[in-house]
Order: structure tokens, then sequence, then C-alpha cells
């Protein structure tokens, strides 16, 4: 294959609010730090563990604009685009290295609202409930239904 694929996908959680930069011409970055988890259990302790993996998301123009409108901390959303790399200088004149996603889609999965409501409607739902009496299934109408009306 003489071609190359520079192609990330994440599903995470946003880490602090999306933190945007203007510039004179009218352009916008847009931050955030996004968290992956990794869940197994140890088969040495057999206890449960979670690894988080940090992402760098930068988002430009209206993408950020609307990251920045939309998104806040602890919000799920799918992430698309590529890895890219920058050298810059710290205070001391170190050469620095930075990895992070250029993202070229996004999609908004729950807000940190909705995901809250449905663990708390999750853990106040009963685990045994009383079974519910059952329905009947009784036909609407009298006439025989014709075979010639059915899809299949």
């Amino acid at each position: 294959m003489s071609g190359t694929l520079n192609k990330v996908m994440l599903i995470g959680h946003l880490g602090d609010e999306v933190k945007m930069h203007y510039f004179e011409g009218g352009g916008c970055v847009g931050r955030f730090p996004l968290a992956t988890n990794e869940t197994y259990v140890s088969k040495q302790t057999n206890e449960r563990v979670t690894n988080t993996e940090w992402h760098n998301i930068v988002v430009r123009n209206k993408g950020a604009e609307i990251c920045e409108k939309y998104l806040s901390k602890g919000d799920k959303v799918y992430i698309e685009g590529r890895l890219k790399t920058r050298k810059w200088q710290d205070d001391s004149g170190n050469e620095r290295y930075s990895t992070e996603i250029q993202c070229t889609d996004f999609t908004f999965l729950t807000t940190k609202k909705e995901s809250e409501a449905q663990q708390a409607a999750a853990s106040n739902t009963p685990s045994a409930s009383k079974p519910e009496k059952p329905v009947e299934n009784k036909p609407v109408s009298s006439e025989p239904i014709e075979d010639d009306d059915l899809p299949f």
C-alpha cells in the first residue's frame, strides 16, 4: 500500500470547559482535554482496574464556537480527527513536544446533566420490583385478518 492514514476516533468525557483563543483575522481555536477509560479485571488481585487516558483536543473556527456554546465539563462526545505533534520552547528555552488531536468532526452524545439523571434513575429503581399483572392480548376487531395484506 502506497498511501498513509492518520485518523483518530475517540468517545470520551470532557475534562474541562472549552478554552477559546481568537485571532485578528477572525479565526479561532478551541482546546479541551478529553478522557477515555479502559476497564479490566486484574488477574493478580481480581479487582476491577480503570485506566484513564487524557487527550488534548483542538477544534477550529465554527466547530470551536459550537463546542464552546454546547459542551461543558463532563459531557460525553465523539471526536474524529488526526494526530498532530507540535514542537515548542518552554520558559527555560527547552524544546518541548505536545501531541494533539486536530478535530475534523464531532458528535455530542450526552450532557453531564443527562448522564447524572440516568445514573440517579438507575440507582433509585428498586432491584426487586413486584411483578405486574399480566396483560391479556385481545383482538381489536372480531373480523379475521386476511393473509393477503401481510408483507411476508
